[in-house]
């Protein structure tokens, strides 16, 4: 394999399908039977896209989508899995594509394209900038978009540009006869029907390509013959390029030659693991390819890299979901298999999950507002007074946000509900509590039901929060009964796809230590508990915080990381402990609430003051901690 080409700003642009994938959530019947759906990117060059992102490849997208809420989640998506949507235009007149697809069993897996003049088919010349095609090493087409002479003209010019500025080019044959007009709207799932004029056309453009790839009914449908390397050897005389054809249970054949037989080609080494969910397993096996292709990895390496990513792709529901990030790949290849229903394997799933998660937070200075039980008590609360008040604080935390990243608000669903309602969107880091007020024994807020069902109504940006008031010298009853509501709720938040923050406290419980929280993080690890997050009271040493840091690093190195409460201290006093904390990294910010809002909340709630004081008064508290813990952070930049 050649050497990675000179740096450019992009690795790769992908170029074809975009569409909104509605997965059928139960598995083993009907599409027609099925009762509820996931929502996740889809379409070929968009999978790849996402794909190689997550591998560490700088990746860019070319397509259309439309001018409504399904054309936004798929920029949004895409760019909260770190691909350039520059290319990605905003068709006006046309919707989104749709497929609609489920899991039947091993064998069938019954899908709905809804294409009819959807925004990806528009894809035009006039869409292609050849200022963003320079920037890239390869471009990679697939062979929908050669089945319409206006998105084929687009596809040319990309093609043209990219060879013109020294780009590799790829080809992803990607074969879906209900996408070339060859089968009916049930047929979704088809993968190959004969066709003189869809070979035609293929043959026509195989020149092109630095690498083509497809499974054997691909490159029965590109070389026009059913005899698999008979068609392999048809598309050889029409292309020096590497052909990669991929097998199934048989693993992939790369051919940089002459094709006499099977072992003319290089090999990877496969991976015996069940199948669960074959629909996006070649994207995800592209991907895999394309790492190793454009790192410049030889044909056996990049193989295993496409076998690996195919076989995490086959284990789990959903396409791009599926796929791995870097570590993870790299991960299972060192580890190996511990067993073959991948999605069960907890340790390669807490990496999967932890290393594939949107967004960055460090800082996150959080207003906590989600308190019910102290707002209560106020003189003049009422239920609906305390919600009005909710919004004063969210209006608090938008001013001193002003619209950048790094903040955030703790806010609950029973009071608080119009403030985060009206909090979605914003930017802010979104955290909600679920535990009764107070309760020791753990026990949840009736919104989440006794089977934690309620969490199934959550937005995916919102963050379970959780305290659990407990400490190392509880009974063996009392640490039972809060550690099966915390091994519920973690089960259920993974369940939910909602990350997890997890409070401890055990000074409100009895006497601490340096080695006290560190001692329960240690216990929560140990049920097979890995929060996201966690929230810890400010420790008044350094060593108290060594110990936690060092406990969670041990358990799981990828933790989002720690914010710091406020326990009503006054800002001094949380600025001091706020200076012990920072010097750690795992401490990411904090999370502080009565410091900010108490006494703005008691003279609101008794009728002393108005909204626009009581707004003004928790803007100015909330931006001094964030100064504080800035200053805190990087006293340098802070020095007088």
């Amino acid at each position: 394999m050649t050497t990675p080409m000179t740096h450019k700003p992009l690795d790769v642009i992908t170029i074809g399908r975009a569409s909104v994938d509605l997965y059928g959530a139960q598995v083993g019947g009907r599409l027609e039977d099925m009762g509820s759906f996931q929502k996740y990117i889809g379409g070929s060059p968009t999978n790849m896209a996402a794909g190689t992102a997550r591998l560490g490849l700088r990746s860019a997208l070319i397509t259309r989508v439309g001018d409504e809420h399904m054309g936004r989640f798929i920029r949004e998506e895409l760019a909260r899995e770190g691909v350039d949507v520059r290319g990605v235009v905003t068709d006006p007149a046309r919707l989104t594509a749709l497929v609609l697809l489920g899991i039947r069993d091993r064998e069938s897996f019954p899908l709905i394209f809804y294409r009819e003049n959807c925004a990806d088919m528009a894809l035009c010349e006039d869409d292609i900038d050849p200022a963003l095609i320079a920037e890239s090493r390869s471009v990679v087409a697939t062979g929908t978009h050669l089945s319409h002479p206006r998105t084929e003209a687009a596809v040319l010019k990309a093609l043209r540009l990219a060879r013109e500025n020294g780009a590799r080019t790829a080809l992803d044959i990607d074969y879906r006869p209900n996408l070339w007009g060859l089968a009916g709207h049930d047929a979704g799932e088809s993968r190959y029907i004969e066709s003189a004029a869809v070979t035609a056309r293929l043959q026509a453009h195989l020149p092109l390509f630095d690498l083509i790839v497809g499974t054997e009914e691909e490159f029965h449908i590109a070389g026009g013959t059913t005899d698999t390397l008979a068609a392999l050897r048809a598309v050889r005389a029409l292309t020096p390029a590497v052909l990669v054809c991929k097998r199934g249970a048989q693993g992939a054949v790369a051919f940089t030659g002459d094709v006499g037989g099977w072992e003319d080609g290089q090999t990877g080494p496969g991976f015996p693991i069940e199948v669960f969910n074959v629909l996006g397993a070649g994207d995800g096996f592209m991907s895999g390819l394309l790492k190793g292709w454009l790192d410049g990895e030889d044909w056996p390496t990049a193989l295993r890299y496409a076998n690996a990513c195919g076989a995490l792709a086959v284990s789990r529901h959903g396409c791009t979901p599926a796929y791995p990030s870097w570590e993870e790949l790299r991960f299972f290849l060192d580890r190996g298999i511990r067993r073959p229903d991948l999605r069960n394997d907890a340790e390669l799933e807490q990496i999967h999950w932890s290393t594939n998660r949107h967004g960055h937070w460090d800082p996150v200075r959080i207003f906590a507002f989600d308190h019910r039980k102290q707002m209560e008590e106020m003189e003049g609360a009422t239920p609906e007074r305390i919600g009005v008040f909710k919004r004063l604080c969210l209006e608090a935390a938008q001013r001193v946000a002003a619209g950048q990243p790094g903040y955030g608000i703790l806010c609950d669903g029973r009071l608080g509900r119009d403030a985060l309602f009206a909090a979605a969107g914003t930017g802010l880091w979104i955290g909600r509590p679920v535990e009764w007020p107070g309760s020791r024994p753990l026990m949840l807020e009736p919104e989440i039901g006794p089977d934690y069902g309620g969490l199934a109504e959550w937005p995916l940006s919102h963050v379970v929060k959780v305290l659990c008031f407990c400490h190392p010298e509880d009974d063996a009853r009392m640490w039972a009964q809060q550690e099966s509501t915390l091994l519920r709720l973690f089960t259920a938040a993974r369940r939910n796809r909602l990350e997890l923050l997890l409070e401890v406290i055990p000074s409100k419980v009895g006497p601490v230590e340096d080695d006290t929280t560190a001692r329960i993080i240690d216990r929560i690890y140990g049920l097979g508990i890995c929060p996201d997050w966690w929230k810890l009271e400010p420790f008044r040493s350094d060593a108290a915080w060594a110990a936690a840091c060092a406990a969670i690093a041990r358990h799981d190195p990828h933790c989002r990381g720690i914010v710091v409460l406020g326990l009503e201290a006054p800002p001094e006093e949380l600025e001091q402990s706020f200076a012990t904390a920072a010097r750690h990294p795992l401490v990411k910010g904090f999370a502080v609430g009565r410091t900010i809002f108490a006494e703005a909340a008691r003279d609101w709630f008794a009728g002393r003051i108005g909204d626009e004081e009581a707004v003004s008064r928790m803007t100015d508290r909330f931006r001094t901690l964030c100064q504080a813990w800035d200053r805190a952070r990087n006293p340098k930049d802070h020095a007088a």
